[in-house]
C-alpha cells in the first residue's frame, strides 16, 4: 500500500514570504515525487498589520493568539502539521506550542541544523529589527553549540527599515541589495563563516551568487524540511 503524503498547512504572515514558502514547495517536490506532483497544502493568513500591531506593543500573547487561530482553521482543513515562513513571530511559538491542535516545524531550528550538519561554525543574522534583537536564533544556535554575530546597531535599524517598507511589498531597490551586500561583508569580517537569511524575504534579493557569506535561506530551508516531512512523516 502506497504510504500517503502528509497535507502540509502553511501558517502565513506577510505575503512575499508565504508565497515564496508555498511555490518552492510546489516546484522542488515533483523532482522527488514525480511530474506535477506535489503534496497538499493549505494556507492561513490573518492580516500582516494584526501581526505588526502586536510586534509594536510586544504582545506575544497576541501573536500567539494569532498563530493558533491559523493552526485550528488549518487543522480542520485537513492539514497533518504547520510551518510558519516568517521568522519574527517565532517570537510566540512557545506560548502556542502545547496549544496547538498539530505539531509545528520550527523555523530556526530548521535552519540551525542544517548549518550545523554543514560544518559552519560562525552564523551572522539578518533579518527584522524585531526578529534580530529576539532570542529566537540565538537560543537555538546555543543549543548547537555554534556562535553567532549580530549587525551593527545602525546595521540592524537599516535592515528592518528596508525589509518592512520594500521587500515585504515586492519592492526590490538596488541600493537596498546593495546594502544587504555590504552588512554581510562586515559580518564576514567578523569572522562568520555562513549567514542566516533570518526573513524570508530576503531570498527575493540575496543568495549564494551575490553574497560574500554562504547563505542560509530560512524560506527553502523550511519548504525543503516541509517536503521531506510530508514524505517521510
Amino acid at each position: 500500500m502506497t504510504k500517503k503524503i502528509k497535507h502540509i498547512g502553511i501558517v502565513g504572515c506577510s505575503a512575499e514570504g508565504a508565497a515564496l514558502c508555498y511555490k518552492t514547495i510546489c516546484t522542488e517536490s515533483p523532482s522527488l515525487l514525480g511530474e506535477h506532483r506535489h503534496p497538499e497544502v493549505s494556507m492561513h493568513t490573518h492580516s500582516l498589520s494584526e501581526y505588526v500591531s502586536c510586534l509594536n506593543d510586544n504582545d506575544m500573547e497576541g501573536i500567539a493568539g494569532l498563530m493558533l487561530s491559523s493552526a485550528n482553521k488549518l487543522a480542520s482543513q485537513g492539514a497533518d502539521f504547520l510551518i510558519c515562513p516568517d521568522n519574527t513571530i517565532h517570537q510566540a511559538f512557545q506560548r502556542l506550542e502545547k496549544a496547538s491542535p498539530l505539531p509545528w516545524l520550527h523555523i530556526a531550528r530548521v535552519v540551525v541544523e542544517n548549518a550545523k550538519q554543514n560544518g559552519f561554525r560562525k552564523l551572522g543574522l539578518l533579518g527584522t529589527e524585531w526578529l534580530v534583537k529576539s532570542s529566537v536564533y540565538p537560543d537555538e544556535i546555543e543549543k548547537v553549540g555554534l556562535c553567532y554575530l549580530r549587525p551593527s546597531a545602525e546595521g540592524i535599524t537599516e535592515i528592518g527599515r528596508i525589509i518592512m517598507d520594500e521587500l515585504v511589498y515586492g519592492i526590490f531597490k538596488p541600493q537596498s541589495i546593495a546594502y544587504f551586500q555590504d552588512i554581510i561583508q562586515q559580518l564576514k569580517s567578523g569572522g562568520c563563516d555562513a549567514v542566516i537569511l533570518g526573513c524570508t524575504e530576503i531570498p527575493l534579493i540575496i543568495n549564494d551568487s551575490n553574497s560574500a557569506l554562504p547563505t542560509l535561506d530560512s524560506n527553502r530551508l523550511l519548504a525543503e524540511a516541509a517536503i521531506d516531512r510530508a514524505i517521510k512523516g
